[in-house]
């Protein structure tokens, strides 16, 4: 019996606190998923986690409407914030039977893109206290239909994700032809058999094709390890609008264009004419820019934004040659 068996096992009404944990490759939408539940209402007695590996947190920003969040950032909770992971968990566990007894019906952690969910079910049920205290109640895995299949052709963590989810939800599906979507429907049932497979569009539920021929996958390899950058543009001042948002848009799109397979995220606050804008990536593809309101008491959840940092997400590249690179292009 594994270690997530072991929390599974426990039954409901058993005074124990749920936890769900929410995972995906990098830019599968989890931040956009569960945008969408807060502002359906749903969640609202759920203490959320924010797991970034990144130092340089941005995806509270989406999240204004939970009231109870807290944002762990600077390492990946699978590996090198799983004692901050614990910690945090036992803190939500002592002011869920304390000072909030009743108030939160229980704990929702979205984890980093570069996390293993079966690793932290695994760090929890090792727990003493954790394990006493918290009961696994579903490991939900996103997966990106415009980027899944190459994921799972490439990443070995994209599988494993995918293999320990009790619920897969395909999400970005219009993006892609219907056989495409078919097709990784059919590849992901063949790899977690046992997983409730839906599909959602920015969090809403939609219809799923029937199932086409997988894909063939080839062996699981090792790669080189997918690590956060933090790069600092510039342009924290208000009245600083000429920190060159052409500049930036047109060195991001050739980066991304030349490192496409390198850098796979790229997100990030900046300040432009239109205002503050969250900018976000997912491989080659830059998302619409989202504009942010200015800093107002409750507008977000979390650490205020950062502006003037962006956060690129990948592998293969030397930090100091692109910030050098950045400098010459920008400054």
């Amino acid at each position: 019996m594994t270690e997530a068996s072991i929390l599974r096992q426990n039954a409901k009404g058993d005074g124990l606190l749920p936890l769900t944990i929410l995972g995906g490759f990098l830019g599968a939408g989890k931040s956009s998923w569960l945008r969408h539940q807060l502002h359906q209402g749903l969640l609202r007695d759920q203490h959320i986690i924010v797991n970034e590996a990144a130092g340089t947190p941005v995806d509270n920003l989406l999240l204004g409407k939970a009231a109870r969040l807290t944002v762990l950032a600077g390492g990946c909770a699978c590996c090198e914030g799983s004692a901050a992971l614990l910690t945090t968990l036992r803190e939500i566990c002592d002011q869920a039977s304390g000072r909030d007894a009743g108030q939160t019906t229980g704990i929702l952690l979205e984890t980093s893109g570069l996390a293993d969910p079966g690793a932290i079910a695994s760090a929890i049920a090792a727990d003493p206290i954790l394990a006493r205290r918290l009961r696994l109640s579903e490991i939900l895995v996103l997966a990106d239909a415009q980027h899944g299949t190459s994921q799972l052709m490439e990443e070995p963590l994209a599988r494993a994700q995918a293999e320990t989810a009790d619920r897969i939800i395909m999400t970005k599906t219009a993006s892609v032809p219907p056989d495409q979507t078919a097709r990784l429907l059919a590849t992901l049932r063949l790899l977690n058999p046992g997983a409730r497979i839906e599909a959602a569009e920015l969090g809403i539920p939609c219809d799923l094709p029937e199932p086409g021929q997988p894909f063939a996958l080839p062996a699981a390899r090792a790669d080189t390890a997918i690590r956060p950058f933090r790069l600092t543009i510039g342009g924290a001042s208000r009245d600083d609008d000429v920190l060159g948002w052409v500049a930036l848009s047109t060195w991001l799109s050739a980066l991304l264009f030349a490192r496409s397979r390198d850098v796979i995220r790229v997100k990030g606050v900046v300040r432009t004419p239109a205002g503050r804008l969250l900018l976000q990536s997912v491989r080659h593809v830059m998302q619409p820019p989202e504009i942010l309101p200015e800093n107002l008491p409750g507008t977000f959840a979390g650490p205020q934004p950062e502006e003037g940092v962006i956060v690129l997400i990948g592998r293969n590249f030397d930090a100091a040659l692109i910030a050098r690179s950045w400098a010459r292009f920008g400054g």
